[in-house]
């Protein structure tokens, strides 16, 4: 029989989806800290994911890992070089080279502009002003070509010992020397609302804990077998004491941190561990 069509009033009414409730938020994963650690610290093509902005604090937990790929082409060109009996010092210098280049020259251009600014500055408005300038002094040369020879010096002498030593070795640095770097921005405020450093955030004590223990697990994994236990015992205590000493030097001159000075302590955290491995090497 036929069936008469619904009223009105009988027919249901279509659900309308609220665009205004709160959505949950998406979730963090670990490859997206990844990728922007990689963003941040390197100039490493990492695909046309969307670009998010910089969180310090994210990146700490899962820089150690960044380190590990960062450094997977210089230490390759070093190894290679090595195995294949060139010259130390030519291919300590040729792997440098690509490490600069992989990294964009942030530790570097880090070490160089804090030279400047803290030591050519009467005034912490001064400093500030000679550490937002992209231009180097006497200070800035000074510092960035010693850093230069000492890496150079350093890898060229563990490489004439044996090329998959001075790989480990390097890579352990680069992980250790990295993540230590951002103790900076735990220990002291940001010294000006704008630049790098006040963009990405500080860095919570928990998100360093976690990831200075990545780095420690993966530098002892490097360098314990390549230079000895206790030349990585000496390193991690190099380590804690130049970052302490720089923090007192930054708090003392500019009552905070910048992301120059966070470059600069990476690079001399760098000089640390290898003047602790030269040692027992």
């Amino acid at each position: 029989m036929d069936v008469a069509p619904p009223t009105e009033s009988e027919r249901p009414i279509p659900r309308r989806s609220n665009d205004n409730a709160p959505r949950p938020p998406k979730p963090v994963r670990m490859a997206d800290d990844l990728i922007m650690a990689l963003r941040f610290f390197s100039r490493l093509p990492v695909g046309d994911r969307p670009h998010e902005k910089p969180d310090l604090n994210r990146i700490s937990r899962v820089l150690p890992f960044a380190s590990l790929v960062i450094g997977v082409a210089p230490v390759a060109v070093l190894m290679l070089g090595g195995w294949l009996a060139m010259p130390p010092l030519f291919v300590a210098a040729l792997a440098v080279a690509v490490a600069v280049v992989a990294t964009g020259a942030m530790a570097e251009d880090g070490l160089a502009d804090a030279a400047d600014g803290l030591f050519g500055g009467a005034t912490t408005e001064r400093r500030l002003e000679i550490l937002k300038d992209s231009r180097h002094g006497t200070y800035g040369v000074t510092a960035l070509g010693l850093l230069l020879i000492a890496r150079v010096a350093a890898l060229s002498s563990i490489l004439a010992i044996h090329p998959l030593k001075a790989g480990a070795i390097w890579l352990a640095t680069m992980i250790l020397a990295r993540s230590g770097s951002l103790w900076l921005t735990v220990a002291l405020p940001n010294a000006r609302a704008d630049g790098v450093s006040a963009t990405a955030g500080r860095v919570g004590k928990t998100a360093f804990g976690i990831g200075a223990a990545f780095a420690l697990v993966l530098g002892f994994v490097f360098m314990a077998p390549a230079a000895g236990l206790l030349a990585f015992l000496t390193a991690i205590i190099f380590t804690i004491g130049v970052a302490l000493g720089w923090t007192q030097v930054c708090r003392k001159l500019l009552g905070g941190q910048t992301g120059d000075l966070i470059g600069a302590l990476q690079a001399l955290l760098e000089v640390a561990v290898f003047a602790a491995v030269l040692i027992f090497v």
